[in-house]
């Protein structure tokens, strides 16, 4: 005879990309353990997989996260999280004034946003002559490898990201789709540019929308009161 189930919560949220409700549930125990055990292992690639199967899963096959962009997931995960183990999370910081401390810190994981730069823009002129310039997508999960989740990021995952991550190239009036596009011609258009215009791609993910908060941490030792910037999923989870 089948046991009875017991009947599991069910939250919305608005995903910061879309402006777009959706439906998710707290993580199960059979859930949870995955997470825990990845996270127990430090393989950066199990820890990703487990992240992208517990979003799938939580909102009810709504969200790939290959088709997501990073930030998107991200807040998504910490919301799922936030519902299932306690909107409060303590973490620990090392404390900025000697570098070798650590202080703890309480955060409420529901109050956590997207946040934008906002000088932040997905179209960048290289070439304002030419009106020759990239329009960019944002990353999704599929575009990162284990290694940029461990923050090791090697040039050839860099190169591939960037490449991955036009959308189209334009001069003036005409429109090239990055889709029409070989990953050969990609590439060599990436070779081509020049260091500045080079910077002014590398701004676009250094702008682009990620999860973001300020909190104070007290050194222990020290008595000194430090304001640190908390970004991405990883620094909610120290």
């Amino acid at each position: 005879m089948a046991l009875p189930l017991a009947n599991t919560a069910k939250y919305e949220l608005v995903l910061p990309s879309q402006q777009k409700t959706v439906s998710f549930r707290p993580f199960l125990v059979k859930e949870e353990k995955i997470l825990l055990m990845a996270m127990e292992s430090g393989n950066a690639k199990e820890i990703l997989n487990s992240v992208k199967d517990i979003v799938k899963s939580c909102t009810f096959d709504a969200i790939n996260p290959d088709d997501h962009p990073m930030f998107d997931i991200e807040y998504v995960f910490l919301q799922i999280r936030s519902k299932s183990v306690g909107e409060i999370q303590k973490i620990r910081i090392l404390c900025p004034d000697d570098k070798k401390t650590y202080g703890d810190v309480e955060i409420d994981l529901s109050k956590v946003e997207v946040f934008v730069d906002d000088d932040h823009t997905n179209k960048i002129i290289l070439d304002e002559q030419r009106q020759l310039g990239v329009v960019m997508k944002y990353p999704s999960m599929k575009d990162v490898d284990e290694d940029m989740v461990a923050g090791d990021i090697k040039l050839e995952s860099m190169y591939s990201m960037l490449t991955n991550a036009i959308e189209s190239i334009f001069e003036g009036d005409k429109v090239y789709l990055a889709k029409d596009s070989t990953k050969e011609e990609l590439r060599e258009f990436v070779d081509n540019l020049t260091s500045d215009q080079m910077k002014k791609l590398n701004a676009f993910y250094n702008t682009m929308p990620r999860l973001e908060q300020k909190v104070i941490v007290k050194n222990p030792k020290t008595g000194i009161e430090n304001e640190v910037t908390l970004k991405g999923l990883a620094d909610f989870f120290g």
